[in-house]
């Protein structure tokens, strides 16, 4: 997904002129409440209402929801700078199934959702009842607080695709993390550091080394579109793991060994693209360049299933990997949720609990 309209920030109460239609997917069963997107623009735009609740279909699950995740894909959508946007946003959540008619999952599993078209082609997780593809849903066989939980979906299940699939990330070896104190690269960080790697990380200001140094950082790094002339350790690191974006994956390339790995998953440095990109003349020899988007969860070859969501929440009861979220909202408070996305103090994983 890319925006479509300007990024530029847009102000509270503020409508876009153009962009994508509100996606409205109503028939259903009994009511249920929800948080409905009432045109594009500023907080204002966050409706609580009463909508049906989804009937049940044949490769699909509807969920209880009973907790869910903040994303910026949330606030893009608000603002109508996506391709697409549902009336109901929110595009993970954790909660119990309420029905499943092909029988994959059963009545009252607990179970995580992301993904799929959930707050862009279909109604998403802003509700008490959400339905979903099968192959975006996954059993949690753990008893953790909804609260908990719900910290884990989208963030956790992209941050483990990165490291474990994608860079094929192994103890003993040395992992670069560019924009770590998202909170992505939190949550990549704990995982790289838990499966027993060396982890250095980047943040734009100093006072948050501690926070990664914290987190089981060697150390942090201010973030620089030059850091493979400064840091010791360029031309030796095995994986980096690039959450700036297009202006410094060619940077991270260069920081690689010869059979090392870049992973290119994030653009907090924005979209613009990289100018006049010739591989053969920029690339060195035996590296690899590799992207991942959490989009493609549920499409074939990335089932949720896939993901061990189930052990990181066992990992996260064990306390063998610390996965609190940095704030926690009632069901009533999701323009107050929106409303610090917007200011970036979050500071890390926001989410919602339902009552």
């Amino acid at each position: 997904m890319t925006p479509t309209v300007s990024t530029d920030p847009v102000g509270e109460g503020a409508v876009l002129p153009a962009g994508p239609a509100i996606v409205r997917e109503r028939p259903g069963g009994d009511t249920m409440r929800a948080i409905v997107l009432d045109g594009f623009g500023g907080l204002d735009k966050l409706v609580h209402t009463e909508i049906p609740k989804p009937l049940p279909k044949h490769g699909e699950v509807v969920i209880a929801v009973k907790g869910f995740g903040i994303n910026h894909a949330e606030m893009h959508m608000r603002r109508g700078e996506w391709a697409e946007a549902a009336e109901v946003s929110g595009i993970e959540c954790v909660g119990v199934v309420d029905s499943c008619p092909d029988g994959t999952f059963d009545v009252g599993d607990r179970v995580a959702a992301l993904m799929g078209g959930l707050g862009r082609t279909i109604n998403g997780s802003y509700a008490e009842y959400t339905r979903v593809r099968t192959a975006n849903v996954a059993r949690i066989d753990v008893d953790l607080p909804w609260a908990q939980l719900a910290a884990l979906p989208e963030t956790y299940a992209t941050a483990w695709t990165c490291l474990f699939r994608n860079l094929e990330l192994e103890s003993g070896q040395r992992i670069l993390i560019r924009g770590a104190t998202s909170s992505f690269g939190q949550a990549a960080l704990k995982l790289a550091v838990n499966a027993g790697a060396h982890v250095i990380a980047t943040t734009r200001k100093a006072e948050q080394f501690g926070v990664l140094t914290g987190l089981g950082a060697e150390r942090g790094e201010l973030e620089s579109p030059d850091l493979a002339a400064r840091l010791p350790e360029a031309k030796s690191v095995d994986a980096v793991l690039d959450l700036v974006g297009n202006s410094t994956i060619l940077d991270s390339l260069d920081l690689l060994r010869r059979g090392g790995r870049a992973c290119l998953a994030g653009w907090l440095g924005g979209l613009a693209p990289i100018p006049d990109f010739n591989p053969l003349a920029r690339m060195a020899s035996g590296v690899h360049l590799t992207f991942f988007g959490s989009f493609v969860f549920g499409s074939p070859g990335f089932p949720v299933s896939d993901v061990p969501l189930s052990d990181i929440a066992s990992q996260v009861q064990a306390g063998e990997l610390e996965a609190a979220p940095a704030r926690v909202f009632s069901f009533d408070e999701i323009k107050e949720a929106h409303r610090l996305m917007e200011s970036g103090a979050a500071n890390g994983k926001m989410v919602v609990v339902l009552d």
